[in-house]
């Protein structure tokens, strides 16, 4: 496949603007309105975009929405620029780092101007649960401010173009993508202030929030905050896992379903779960070839009705396999898999090549919670919700009173649970700082009968263990 760029799919229209382009390391590069700089170096055929320090092996992008390090670079001289989440411009100069980057020869001071401002309420990410948050609270009446350090809103849902189950109420029969242009265009109706481009650096007491905008720092005095800053994907040990190629699943979804850009030739989907069948049919919709998809368990992880969509276009499903080794110097060539025994041991001489371009991580997501660690808030490993979650109590507020949690960074659950969520950390945050209104406790009321029918079944019983085990009584809230 020569053209990296989609330009006809069976869902997806993809807008890409007017054409430019850019410089990278001397060489003219195109891209169009909209595209990252990462996306537009992709596309033109790039797969190196830095250099481990120690062993000055290659790294490709991985996640592609600013939540690790492996596409830094330097633009118009100034390093450590996230290229997944930076669009790009005509006439920028762009040059990778290398394995010792140098002393930047321009002027990265933010200046001495202090930039402050009060608020009543921050909503941290722009996902489905930020937005519901933020939704709720700023129809109530209240000042309500909504960081996001990307482009555009909608956290994961602008990339899922799979039809939700559930009830009717909970959106179910819609793509992904319709629901967040829903929450956006309702978000803006109810005057909600949003941020987009803005990186929140850090909590500082009496919640105090610094962001980063355009080169600038802004401190926000509030007075109360929501966070739901989602989730980091789950990387897995294997030899060669840090060469290009390997990228998460998240990560692939991001180029292929936002930015419009095949990541390769043949994938190799290492995962069964929901996100590893839905993104293989995804891949196929584009017209990418997926060879095989691999589960460690002994069964599927993920809908029966996925994974027979993919097994019905010919993609074989391997459970009781492990990926041991990505083929490659320079970029991925290939991968070898293995079965492994129900003690999860190796069998040996069942080693086999799979011909591949891109190995795709479909290995579960971990809480992003750094936040709310430096918020104080107390923390407690939850397995069955993805990792360390901060504790709370059934209205979403943290230990840190006036500080509440929300989707994803409360534990790995559906993007459905995420905006039900929101729902309740926004409404009751209002209440907290202003009153209960008719339709607060509504908000509350109609969002946990939702979270109760979500978790209900075989499928809801582990989140609903993991949430049993994380909340607690508002008592102990400081």
């Amino acid at each position: 496949m020569s053209e990296r760029r989609i330009f006809e799919h069976p869902i997806l229209d993809f807008d890409r603007g007017d054409e430019f382009y850019f410089d990278f390391e001397g060489k003219k590069v195109k891209a169009y309105e909209g595209e990252t700089i990462a996306s537009a170096l992709y596309a033109d055929g790039l797969r190196k975009f830095t250099e481990s320090k120690k062993l000055e092996r290659p790294r490709g992008f991985f996640c592609a929405i600013g939540k690790c390090s492996s596409c830094i670079m330097a633009v118009d001289g100034r390093p450590h620029v996230r290229t997944c989440v930076t669009l790009a411009k005509e006439g920028i100069k762009v040059e990778r780092h290398g394995s010792k980057p140098k002393f930047p020869t321009i002027d990265i001071g933010r200046g001495t101007e202090r930039r402050e401002k009060d608020i009543e309420i921050a909503v941290i990410g722009g996902g489905p649960a930020g937005l519901m948050a933020a939704i709720v609270a700023s129809r109530n009446g209240a000042d309500v401010h909504l960081f996001d350090e990307g482009d555009d809103l909608g956290g994961q849902l602008v990339k899922q173009t799979h039809q939700f189950f559930g009830s009717h109420e909970e959106d179910a029969g819609t793509r992904g993508i319709e629901i967040g242009k829903e929450l956006v265009e309702e978000a803006r109706d109810v005057d909600v202030n949003i941020h987009t481009k803005t990186k929140v650096l850090g909590y500082y007491e009496e919640k105090k929030v610094m962001v980063e905008k355009e080169g600038q720092l802004y401190i926000y005095n509030t007075e109360g905050i929501v966070y739901a800053g989602g989730a980091v994907e789950n990387y897995l040990s294997f030899e060669n896992n840090d060469l290009p190629g390997v990228y998460g699943a998240g990560g692939v979804q991001t180029l292929m379903n936002e930015e419009g850009i095949v990541p390769g030739d043949k994938v190799l989907m290492v995962g069964s779960g929901n996100v590893g069948v839905i993104v293989s049919y995804q891949l196929l919709q584009a017209g990418v070839d997926v060879v095989e998809v691999i589960e460690a368990l002994p069964e599927i992880g993920g809908y029966q009705v996925h994974a027979s969509k993919i097994r019905r276009a010919g993609v074989p499903i391997n459970t009781s396999h492990t990926i041991q080794k990505a083929i490659g110097e320079e970029k991925v060539e290939g991968a070898v898999v293995q079965k492994i025994d129900e003690n999860w041991k190796p069998v040996e001489g069942t080693e086999r090549e799979v011909d591949c371009d891109i190995i795709c991580l479909a290995v579960g997501l971990s809480p992003d919670t750094n936040f709310l660690r430096q918020a104080g808030c107390e923390m407690e490993y939850i397995g069955e919700l993805g990792g360390y979650v901060p504790l709370r109590t059934e209205d979403m507020m943290t230990t840190n009173r006036g500080i509440y949690v929300a989707g994803d960074a409360a534990g790995i659950e559906e993007a459905t649970v995420a905006a039900l969520e929101g729902k309740i950390a926004g409404a009751a945050l209002f209440e907290e700082l202003r009153e209960e209104t008719e339709d607060t406790q509504k908000s509350k009321e109609e969002a946990k009968e939702g979270l109760d029918k979500m978790r209900k079944g075989p499928y809801g019983e582990v989140p609903r263990q993991g949430v049993k085990s994380c909340t607690v009584d508002e008592e102990v809230c400081g």
